[in-house]
């Protein structure tokens, strides 16, 4: 399995920043229950005005992070840019018997989310200096953390039907997604998906561009509840950068993967479940 990801600075540490980049370029091969194996290096710099320094910890934490991952840096390719772009072509490889594919959920699978959701409000709330420190360092650990233990964990245990990365699409449009592919109608409990403490207080001055977007697009295949405030549905609908994997799985296997996705230290938890079509991807409750 091959894929490619890559972004603009959504922190101001360059070290932290190529540790991200790495983290979200490998995800999709853990979504897909796949291994990393090389990756090669994607970047764009400008030619004047930021220092070599710079430049070389952006590669240092890309590099470090592919290490913790066991995934070996090949080489890569750089062009000029007036804009910083950091992230990585990976190669990973799968047993054919048990890819995980964004289609497949069936009628009665429980829906976990292994990481919080607010990274896309964070990143706004920096870039107009409004991120309190602890909300950032929590966004910063989370963004940074692998999805090779959920993986690990999700490998080891069955039932599981489908699964996906949040990321850009945001919680919303990913769900949606597996939703269309695989002919149910999600349901999601709006106060059991775990968000980033403190984020929720930052929604209505941080909204963001695919935020807007990601509401268009998917709109209008998602019904709300009366009792899901518009704060929580942006939250739902707020683009996330190396998020958590969103995983269905049958009903009976669902309590013995969290309890190895705990053992491996991943925060994951019971979102909802997937239920018979009703002319809606996402029913919010």
């Amino acid at each position: 399995m091959q894929t490619v990801d890559f972004f603009t600075p959504i922190v101001d540490d360059p070290y932290t920043y190529g540790q991200i980049a790495a983290a979200n370029s490998l995800s999709d091969v853990y979504a897909m229950g796949g291994r990393p194996l090389t990756a090669l290096a994607i970047a764009g710099f400008p030619q004047k005005g930021i220092d070599k320094d710079v430049i070389a910890a952006v590669f240092r934490g890309g590099y470090d992070k592919l290490a913790e991952a066991g995934v070996a840096l090949l080489g890569g390719h750089t062009v000029q840019d007036p804009e910083i772009k950091f992230g990585y072509a990976v190669t990973g490889a799968v047993d054919p018997k048990r890819i995980w594919a964004n289609a497949g959920a069936r009628v009665g699978d429980r829906i976990l989310l292994t990481k919080p959701i607010g990274t896309g409000v964070v990143a706004t709330a920096v870039k107009n200096r409004r991120a309190p420190e602890p909300l950032l360092a929590q966004a910063i650990e989370t963004m940074r953390t692998l999805n090779k233990a959920a993986a690990e964990a999700l490998g080891a245990v069955d039932g599981v039907h489908a699964c996906t990365d949040v990321t850009g699409f945001g919680l919303i449009g990913h769900a949606s997604e597996v939703a269309n592919a695989s002919g149910v109608t999600l349901l999601i409990e709006a106060a059991k998906v775990p968000l980033l403490q403190g984020v929720r207080a930052l929604v209505r001055r941080n909204r963001n561009g695919g935020m807007d977007s990601n509401r268009e697009y998917f709109g209008s295949g998602v019904t709300v509840g009366t009792g899901v405030d518009d704060d929580m549905m942006n939250l739902l609908y707020d683009p996330q950068t190396s998020g958590g994997l969103l995983v269905f799985i049958a009903a009976d296997h669902a309590a013995a993967a969290l309890h190895a996705l705990h053992g491996k230290g991943v925060p994951a938890v019971e979102i909802g479940s997937a239920a018979e079509p009703t002319g809606s991807w996402i029913d919010v409750r």
